[in-house]
């Protein structure tokens, strides 16, 4: 009979952590803490916030080590899994009408076909999750852990059109279990993601109405519209907004944000970057954002960036350097750059920058994010125009923490077809600022800047 194996296998021990004084090494198992066997990461970083713990390892050759650590509560134990997650990836049960995933091209890497909806990368990563995936176990769990901020994908708080939306009958009880996560105190944030003729109108406010009531464990809302690519044959029919149906979102969100913040001093519920620059409506102002909550899914991205851009400027000396370079984005946020590049220039006269905004030929042009921008698209419509020393793109472009385009175009790839270096520009404005004027040349804006807060953005997670 085959030996059952228990535990999870450690890859790699950090050099110094209580783990490696203690002998633990790449191979062992990790069996328990506190007599606790552990399930996956929900259990491991539970049991380790304990000052004094006991951990069973089970070592390479089968012997098993009782260790007594003394660390800090909030200090890590220095220990690596072989999944992030120390269990399975759980798939997405929904088949949901504006999914886009399902809106991909074929022939793409196999990962980006995979659709995860799985709770404990609500917390990990900060996905948002519909919450149709969680057990009743699950969902204890995360009351007994006291788990938060959990980021919940509702859409709709009518339980049949939720339904008929993510296309499970089981969707509708979202209500019930938001409700159990507030009895328990646990932090939350929601998504909207918003299609026209569907779930707006009315059905908005009512889904707002609904979870305001929720205030304060729901911490904010966050309406997106829906992205449609040119992928959707044998899909649910949907379409983008209009210009005037996105300013009429907006009007509809700020009467919510008036209500609310009378009554909570939240604004709460905010719409994202997209149905302003769509509706050509001056973006909110910073008080508005309520500290970004909401910034991983677009909500008051651009605004930050102006208003980093702007402390990074004052904080500059300018001088008369010169340089060409150019920069490179997708068309949504085009305008904004073009400002951005004219502050800069005043400040430092001989800087030439060529702006490009790039259509989106890959997945269609009602696609205008830089996150969904590829290297494709990019050689295509860079080659043979100016651009100077070197060019600027967005970190959003790339898979995170590696230089590689969705179509799996690499930088380097890049770089040979356009003949000019790539910089790697971060989120923030003071990063944005720095390699436009080069950094080092007149010292580090961020270094110089005031309240400098580094922040990373990725495409909006819909689902």
């Amino acid at each position: 009979m085959a030996k059952t194996i228990r535990g999870h296998r450690i890859t790699a021990v950090e050099a110094g952590s209580a783990a490696d004084e203690l002998g633990v090494e790449p191979g062992d198992r990790l069996i328990a803490i506190g007599g606790n066997e552990i399930e996956d990461i929900f259990d491991y970083r539970y049991y380790c916030e304990d000052s004094y713990l006991e951990v069973l390892i089970e070592k390479a050759d089968g012997e098993e080590w009782l260790l007594e650590i003394d660390k800090e509560p909030e200090e890590d134990l220095g220990l690596t899994f072989e999944n992030g997650l120390m269990d399975e990836y759980r798939s997405c049960r929904n088949k949901c009408i504006f999914c886009f995933i399902d809106q991909m091209p074929p022939g793409m890497r196999e990962t980006l076909y995979f659709k995860d909806d799985d709770s404990r990368l609500s917390f990990l990563q900060g996905n948002y999750i519909t919450l149709t995936n969680m057990s009743e176990k699950d969902l204890e769990r995360v009351i007994r852990f006291h788990l938060a901020p959990i980021n919940i994908s509702v859409h709709a708080t009518d339980p049949e059109l939720r339904c008929r939306m993510l296309h499970n009958r089981f969707a509708g009880n979202v209500l019930e279990r938001i409700r159990q996560l507030y009895e328990a105190g646990i932090e939350m944030n929601g998504q909207i993601v918003l299609c026209p003729e569907i779930n707006d109108g009315e059905q908005l406010d009512r889904s707002i109405r609904d979870l305001a009531g929720f205030l304060p464990y729901m911490r904010s809302l966050s309406v997106v519209p829906v992205g449609v690519t040119k992928y959707r044959e044998g899909l649910y029919p949907l379409r983008t907004f209009t210009s005037v149906e996105a300013a009429a979102v907006i009007d509809q969100i700020e009467g919510w944000q008036r209500k609310i913040y009378a009554r909570h001093g939240t604004h709460f519920v905010q719409a994202s970057d997209e149905f302003y620059i769509l509706a050509g409506r001056q973006l909110p102002e910073e008080e508005r954002y309520d500290g970004y909550i909401q910034l991983e899914n677009g909500v008051g991205m651009v605004r930050l960036l102006l208003t980093e851009v702007e402390a990074a400027l004052e904080a500059a000396e300018g001088d008369d350097r010169t340089c060409e370079i150019s920069l490179a984005t997708g068309e949504l946020a085009a305008k904004y750059l073009e400002q951005i590049l004219e502050k800069i220039q005043q400040k430092f006269p001989g800087i030439r920058a060529h702006l490009y905004p790039i259509r989106n030929d890959f997945f269609g042009t009602t696609i205008t994010v830089a996150g969904l921008v590829t290297g494709g698209d990019l050689i295509r419509q860079l080659e043979g125009r100016p651009l100077g020393r070197r060019l600027l793109i967005p970190s959003v472009m790339l898979r995170s923490g590696e230089s590689v385009f969705l179509d799996d175009v690499t930088v380097k790839q890049v770089e040979k077809a356009l003949q000019v270096p790539v910089d790697i520009v971060k989120s923030s404005g003071y990063d944005l600022v720095e390699s436009i004027i080069g950094a080092g040349k007149a010292g580090s804006v961020r270094e110089q800047a005031e309240n400098y807060r580094p922040y990373e953005s990725d495409i909006p997670n819909r689902r």
